[in-house]
C-alpha cells in the first residue's frame, strides 16, 4: 500500500474518531496527529501525559508499575518489598528480563516476590507492624542484602500507613538503606508519575549517602549509564561500546545495577541517559547539585550508535574521541555484513510503533538502516517532550498517536496495512489473530539485546523471522481476506 498523504491520514484519523460520542471524540482528536517535521514543539498537534478516558481500552500501567517495574526492581542486590496485596508484587515480578548477574536468593534478589500480602485484617488495623516485622525477617533469612526498598500499593496511600517513620526505624535498626517509595498505583495517570516518584526516592534516600566521602578513586573518563534496564542484556551491550572507546563506567541504573553503583554516582563526570522518560528528572537533579552534565544516547542500530558514540566522546579529549572512531571502524564490517543479508528481506517493509519509554523514537534508526519504513507511532505514556524528540525522526504525513485506545490502534491498523507491528504483550495476540507480524517490543519477545553493534545484528535477525515467518501464509489480515471475497464474488458474477 502507498504511504497515506497528510489529507488521508487527517482524514482517516476523523474517520476512526466518528464512533465517539461528543465530548469523547473532541478529548481524542487532541491525542491523535499527523506529523509535522516542520513543527519545533509537538504541543502544537498532540496533547500527552493526560488521564485516559473512562469506558476504553487503555494499555497504560500504574505508578507502581513504574517504580517497582522499571526503576527500583532491577537494583539487584536490594530487596524491594510489594507492600499490599499479593497480586501487584505477583504481576511484576521477573516480567520484563532484566538480566543480572548473581546468586539469586543469596547475593542477588531481581526475580524474586518479597510482599507484605495485605489481608482484610490489614487494611482495617494497618500493616506497620507487619511491614516492621517483615523487614526483620528479611535481614535474618537474606543477611546479604544491600538495603530494602518499600514499594507502596493502592491500600496504602487509602489506609494513610506511616512507611517513613517504618523506614527509619528499620534503617537504624539493621544498618542498610530503607528506602520507602510512595508509588500507590492510583497516582498520576500513568506508570510515568511512578518513574519520577522513583528518582525522587533515590535523591531523598540514596544519593547523598556518600556525600563528602573522597576515598573512592575517580579519573576523567567515569560516566554512568542511566535508564538502561538491561532486556535482554541490552546495558552489557552497551557498556561495551563505552568501555572500548576509553570510558570507565562506574555505575548502571538499573539493570544489573546495585545500590553502590547508585551511591557512587554523583562521582562521575557525565551522565548518559538511555530513557529519558523514566530517568530524566534524576539527571536533571544531579546537574543542579553535583553540576554533572548529561546527555542521551541512542544505541539501536549502527547509524544512531555512531551518532552517539561521536555526540558522547565530543565531551571528553582527543583520546576519547579516537577511541570513538576505532569502536565504529572496528564493528563496520559486522554491521555491513548483517545489512547486505537482511535488507533485501526487509526492504520497503512497514511497520507501525506502539510503545512506552523512548522506543517509539529510539527503534526507528535501527529500522531505517535495514530499508525499513516507520509510518506510525506513539507513546503509551509519553510527555510533550518525548513528542518534540519524535516528530524529527518520523516522515512527514505519518500516524502520531497518545495512548491509544485498543479500538483506534486496530483501526488505524486495518486503514493503514502495515507489514509489522511493534508493541507490547496486550496488544500481541490480538494482531497475530488478525495475521499480522508482530514484535513484542517491551522485552523483545524473549530475545535480545538489541543495543549495539552486536544487538543490531539480533535486531535485524528477529524482524526477518518475524516477517518472513511461512506461517503467514496459513493467516490473513482481514483486509486481504475481504479482497478476496471481493473477487470471488466478481467472478462468479
Amino acid at each position: 500500500m502507498a504511504a497515506l498523504t497528510k489529507e488521508e491520514t487527517e482524514a482517516l484519523i476523523q474517520e476512526v474518531l466518528e464512533v465517539y460520542p461528543e465530548q469523547a471524540r473532541k478529548d481524542r482528536a487532541k491525542h491523535l496527529a499527523v506529523n509535522d517535521q516542520s513543527l519545533e514543539k509537538s504541543n502544537k498537534c498532540i496533547t500527552s501525559n493526560r488521564k485516559s478516558q473512562p469506558g476504553v481500552m487503555t494499555i497504560r500501567g500504574c505508578a507502581y508499575a513504574g517504580s517497582k517495574g522499571v526503576v527500583w526492581g532491577p537494583i539487584k542486590d536490594m530487596i524491594h518489598i510489594s507492600h499490599g496485596p499479593v497480586g501487584c508484587g505477583q504481576y511484576s515480578r521477573a516480567g520484563r528480563r532484566n538480566y543480572y548477574v548473581g546468586t539469586t536468593g543469596v547475593n542477588t534478589f531481581g526475580t524474586m516476590n518479597f510482599t507484605s500480602d495485605f489481608t482484610e485484617k490489614d487494611i482495617v488495623f494497618g500493616g506497620d507492624k507487619k511491614l516492621a516485622k517483615i523487614m526483620t525477617e528479611i535481614e535474618e533469612l537474606f543477611p546479604l542484602n544491600k538495603g530494602i526498598s518499600i514499594q507502596s500499593e493502592c491500600p496504602i496511600g487509602l489506609i494513610g500507613d506511616d512507611i517513613e517513620a517504618v523506614a527509619k526505624k528499620a534503617n537504624k535498626d539493621i544498618g542498610k538503606p530503607v528506602v520507602p517509595v510512595r508509588c500507590e498505583g492510583f497516582r498520576g495517570v500513568s506508570q510515568s508519575l511512578g518513574h519520577h516518584i522513583a528518582n525522587d526516592a533515590i535523591r531523598d534516600w540514596v544519593l547523598e549517602n556518600r556525600d563528602g566521602d573522597d576515598t573512592w578513586p575517580t579519573t576523567p573518563y567515569d560516566v554512568a549509564v542511566i535508564g538502561d534496564y538491561n532486556i535482554g542484556g541490552d546495558a552489557w551491550a552497551s557498556r561495551t561500546l563505552l568501555e572500548e572507546m576509553g570510558l570507565r563506567v562506574v555505575a548502571q541504573w538499573s539493570g544489573d545495577g546495585t545500590i553502590a553503583e547508585m551511591e557512587k554516582t554523583p562521582k562521575v563526570k557525565l551522565n548518559l541517559i538511555h530513557c529519558y522518560r523514566s530517568m530524566n528528572y534524576i539527571a536533571r537533579h544531579m546537574e543542579e547539585k553535583y553540576k554533572i552534565p548529561w546527555i542521551e544516547y541512542n544505541f539501536f542500530g549502527p547509524t544512531k550508535i555512531a551518532e552517539s558514540l561521536r555526540k558522547i566522546a565530543a565531551l571528553f579529549d582527543e583520546t576519547i574521541q579516537a577511541g570513538a572512531e576505532k569502536v565504529i571502524a572496528k564493528y563496520q564490517a559486522e554491521y555491513d555484513a548483517v545489512i547486505a543479508k537482511y535488507k533485501p528481506r526487509l526492504q520497503g517493509k512497514r511497520v507501525m510503533l506502539y510503545v512506552g519509554g523512548l522506543r517509539p523514537r529510539h527503534v526507528i534508526g535501527a529500522y531505517e538502516d535495514l530499508g525499513m519504513e516507520v509510518v506510525g507511532t506513539g507513546y503509551e505514556f509519553g510527555h510533550n517532550d518525548d513528542y518534540d524528540r519524535t516528530i524529527k525522526e518520523m516522515g512527514n504525513a505519518t500516524l502520531i498517536y497518545d495512548d491509544v485506545t485498543g479500538y483506534e490502534f486496530e483501526e488505524f491498523v486495518k486503514k493503514v496495512q502495515p507489514d509489522l507491528i511493534g508493541s507490547g504483550i496486550k496488544e500481541k495476540y490480538i494482531f497475530q489473530k488478525m495475521g499480522i507480524p508482530f514484535r513484542q517490543m517491551h522485552s523483545w519477545d524473549y530475545s535480545g539485546p538489541y543495543h549495539g553493534y552486536d544487538g543490531f545484528a539480533i535486531f535485524a535477525r528477529d524482524m526477518d523471522m518475524t516477517l518472513n515467518n511461512p506461517c503467514w501464509k496459513q493467516v490473513k489480515a482481514p483486509w486481504k481476506t475481504a479482497e478476496s471475497s471481493n473477487v470471488a464474488v466478481a467472478a462468479s458474477a
